[in-house]
């Protein structure tokens, strides 16, 4: 079980195979990441780092997030993000790594503890 003192739930994270990624679909939004996790991504995956750039990641004011795409039923999800499972999952962002430990969850995290099953209370 992991814990953050600044949150209200602790997370059980072996919830995850069982779930099927609802963290990385839904609503539009983005998949922050550093110039270091774009190179570690594209050293994962084989690609040059500008080649990786041009097909998956966009820069959003100062900052750069993975590319989402549109599935068939209306929601977004993560562009590695494929049959249920992450395709980066070792060298995914600190974003998703931190999840659902988000300043957004402190607060108001009823909704959380209801569409993820590895939300636990304390």
């Amino acid at each position: 079980m992991l814990k953050d003192s600044d949150f209200p739930f602790g997370f059980d994270s072996s919830k995850c195979e069982q779930c099927g990624g609802k963290c990385c679909t839904g609503e539009a939004g983005y998949i922050f990441v550093t110039p270091q996790e774009i190179q570690g991504i594209a050293q994962f995956l084989g690609l040059e780092f500008d080649t990786f750039c041009q097909k998956f990641v966009k820069k959003v004011g100062y900052r750069y997030s993975l590319c989402e795409i549109l599935e068939s039923n209306g929601a977004y999800s993560c562009v590695f993000f494929k049959n249920g499972r992450c395709q980066i999952y070792p060298k995914r962002p600190a974003q998703c790594v931190r999840f659902p430990f988000w300043d957004c969850y402190k607060e108001e995290w009823t909704d959380l503890l209801k569409e993820c099953i590895g939300v636990v209370k304390k």
